[in-house]
C-alpha cells in the first residue's frame, strides 16, 4: 500500500499543473496558438511603457484639484511623507527600477526559465506584475511611496524579466523556419503593451475619480485583475515542442553566407557568457538600444523644442516666445508624435524581425547601424531646414529600428549559440538593456541640460546629442563585424545534448520528427486565441491613431 501511495505522489508530483511536463505538445496541437499565448503576457507587462500616465494624477493625490507641495523634501522624505504630493522626479525613479530589474531578473533566472518551463515562468511573471500593481495600489491609498517603487518597481519588475523572456526560447523552438518573425510576433506586444494600457488607464482613473480621489488606487487594482486573467491565460496556453521536434518536410535552406552564421548545434549556458562573441552580442544590442531610447526619452521636448511655432502656423515664433495656450497646443501635437513613435515601435519589432529571416540577423543589424548612423547625422539639418514632415519620417524609421533591435537579437543568439538554451542566454544578454536605459538617457538629458545652461537656442540643443549617438551607432557597427561563428570546443558533445534533453523529457531516448504535429493552421481555436490579443491590440492602435492625427492637423 505504501509503494502504491509513493508511485502516485511521484506521478502526480512529475504532472504537477505547473509542471514542464504538462506543457508538452501533443500530436494534432497547432503551432500558431502559441504566439497568441505570448502576446497576453507581453501586451500586460508592456504598459511598463506607460506608467508615466499616472504621474500627473499621482503628483496631486492629496491635493486633487492642485499638488500639495512641500519646498525643500529629499527624496528620502518623500518615500514617507503622508502629508505632501509626491514630485514627479521621485515617481520616475519607478521606471528606472522597471528596467533595472527587468535585465537583472532575467539574466538570473533565465536558467531556472529553461528547466522550469515557460507556464510556471508566466505564472510567476503574472504574480509579480499584477501583485505588484495591488501593491502600489496601498501605496496610493496609504500615500507610502516606499510602496509603489516596492510593489511596481521592485516586484512588478521582477514579473517583467520572467514575462519578457519565457516565450523567447518556446517560440524560437516552434519555427525554427520562421526564427525571426516568432520572436517578432511575440516581442511587439511589450511595444505595443502601453498603447492600450494606456488609454484603459486613463478612461477608468477618469471613471474612478471623485472631488476627494484621483483615482489612481482603483484603477491599479483593476488593471490588476484584468491583466492576471489575460497572463495566466496566456501561460496556461503555452506549449513546448518535444525534444527533436521539427515541422514535417522542413529542412533548411539558406545561402552558404547565412548558414556560415546559423548553428545546427548547442552551447550550455554555462559557457555562453565564457564567448567573445556574447560579449560583442551584449555591445550591438546596448549601443543600438541606447541611442533609440535616448530620443524616445527626448522625442515629445524635442519636437515642441525644435519646430515651436512652426507646429501651429507661427514659424516666427521660436519655443520660448510661445505663450502658455501656444505650448499646451504643441504639447497635444507632441503627444500625437509619442504615439506615432508607438505604432513604429511596435511595427518594427515584427516588420524587422521577419526581414531578418531573409536577410541573415548580422546584416539585419548592419542595416540597422548604417542606416541609423545616416539618419541620426542628417536630423539636425533637416530640423533646421524646417522640414516638419521629413524629420518625423527619419524620427519613426529610427524608432523602428530601435523595436526592430530588440525583436531581432534573440534570433541572433539562436544562430550563433544553438536554441537549447537560448532562453536563458537572452536573459544574461538583457542586462545590456538595463545598462542602455541607464546610458542613454542621463547621455541625451545631461547634454541637453549643458547646452540650454550655454545659452545655445532651443532649436539647436539636440545637435550634438544626435552626433553622439551616431557615434554609439558607428562602435556598435565594429561591434557587429567582429561577430563571426563560434569555435567548435565551445559546443555541447551529442551525448551531452542527448543525456540533457532525456532528462528534461524523462524518457530515454530523444527522436527527432513531427511527431504528429503539422506546421499548423488558421482554424477556429487559433482565429479565437488571436481574436482574444489582436482586438485589444486594434483598439490600441486606433486610440493612438486618434491622437497622432493632431501631428497633421
Amino acid at each position: 500500500m505504501t509503494d502504491l501511495q509513493e508511485s502516485w505522489t511521484e506521478i502526480g508530483a512529475s504532472a504537477g499543473l505547473l509542471s514542464r511536463d504538462r506543457t508538452i505538445a501533443k500530436p494534432g496541437f497547432n503551432r500558431w496558438l502559441v504566439p497568441p499565448a505570448a502576446l497576453a503576457i507581453h501586451l500586460c507587462i508592456g504598459m511598463a511603457y506607460g506608467f508615466s500616465v499616472f504621474w500627473l494624477p499621482l503628483s496631486r493625490a492629496i491635493g486633487v484639484s492642485d499638488p500639495v507641495s512641500c519646498e525643500g523634501m529629499s527624496l528620502v522624505s518623500a518615500l514617507f511623507t503622508t502629508s505632501c504630493d509626491w514630485r514627479i522626479a521621485d515617481l520616475g525613479w519607478i521606471y528606472t527600477l522597471f528596467f533595472v530589474l527587468l535585465g537583472s531578473s532575467a539574466a538570473i533566472w533565465g536558467g531556472w526559465l529553461e528547466t522550469a518551463g515557460p507556464r510556471k515562468a508566466g505564472v510567476v511573471a503574472a504574480c509579480c506584475w499584477c501583485g505588484g500593481m495591488v501593491i502600489s495600489g496601498i501605496g496610493v491609498m496609504t500615500h507610502q511611496l516606499w510602496l509603489m517603487w516596492l510593489g511596481s518597481g521592485v516586484i512588478g519588475g521582477i514579473g517583467l524579466g520572467l514575462g519578457y523572456i519565457s516565450p523567447v526560447s518556446t517560440l524560437i523552438k516552434w519555427f525554427p523556419d520562421r526564427r525571426g518573425l516568432a520572436t517578432g510576433m511575440a516581442i511587439m506586444g511589450f511595444g505595443g503593451g502601453a498603447m492600450i494600457g494606456a488609454p484603459l488607464a486613463d478612461r477608468l482613473m477618469n471613471h474612478f475619480q471623485s472631488a476627494h480621489e484621483v483615482g489612481v488606487w482603483q484603477t491599479f487594482f483593476a488593471m490588476a485583475a484584468i491583466y492576471l486573467v489575460f497572463m495566466l491565460a496566456g501561460a496556461f496556453a503555452y506549449r513546448v515542442p518535444p525534444a527533436g521536434w521539427k515541422p514535417e518536410g522542413w529542412q533548411p535552406k539558406v545561402s552558404a553566407r547565412k548558414a556560415a552564421m546559423i548553428t545546427q548545434h548547442h552551447v550550455h549556458l554555462r559557457d555562453a557568457h565564457k564567448t567573445r562573441q556574447f560579449w560583442l552580442i551584449w555591445l550591438v544590442l546596448c549601443l543600438n538600444v541606447s541611442a533609440g531610447i535616448g530620443v524616445i526619452g527626448m522625442a515629445s521636448p524635442m519636437l515642441q523644442e525644435i519646430f515651436a511655432g512652426h507646429l501651429i502656423g507661427r514659424p516666427d515664433l521660436d519655443f520660448t516666445q510661445l505663450d502658455t495656450g501656444q505650448k499646451a497646443a504643441i504639447a497635444a501635437i507632441a503627444a500625437g508624435f509619442a504615439g506615432l513613435l508607438s505604432l513604429f515601435n511596435i511595427g518594427g519589432r515584427l516588420g524587422w524581425a521577419s526581414a531578418s529571416d531573409r536577410f541573415g540577423r548580422k546584416n539585419t543589424y548592419f542595416i540597422f547601424f548604417i542606416l541609423g548612423i545616416a539618419l541620426y547625422t542628417l536630423a539636425p539639418s533637416v530640423a533646421h531646414s524646417g522640414n516638419q514632415v521629413l524629420f518625423v519620417a527619419m524620427i519613426c524609421v529610427i524608432i523602428s529600428m530601435y523595436g526592430g533591435g530588440f525583436s531581432t537579437v534573440p534570433a541572433y543568439l539562436a544562430d550563433v549559440f544553438g536554441t537549447q538554451f537560448v532562453g536563458a542566454i537572452h536573459g544574461r544578454l538583457l542586462t545590456a538593456w538595463a545598462t542602455a536605459g541607464i546610458v542613454g538617457p542621463v547621455v541625451v538629458n545631461y547634454l541637453r541640460e549643458a547646452q540650454i545652461a550655454a545659452g545655445v537656442p532651443r532649436a539647436q540643443v539636440y545637435d550634438y546629442t544626435m552626433y553622439i549617438l551616431a557615434g554609439f551607432l558607428a562602435l556598435g557597427l565594429i561591434c557587429n563585424l567582429l561577430v563571426r561563428p563560434l569555435d567548435e570546443k565551445w559546443f555541447m558533445k551529442p551525448e551531452e545534448l542527448a543525456a540533457l534533453q532525456a532528462r528534461e523529457h524523462k524518457t530515454a531516448e530523444v527522436r527527432s520528427g513531427s511527431f504528429g504535429i503539422d506546421r499548423g493552421r488558421f482554424d477556429l481555436p487559433a482565429l479565437l486565441a488571436w481574436a482574444a490579443v489582436g482586438i485589444p491590440l486594434a483598439w490600441g492602435v486606433w486610440m493612438t491613431a486618434q491622437k497622432t492625427a493632431a501631428l497633421f492637423h
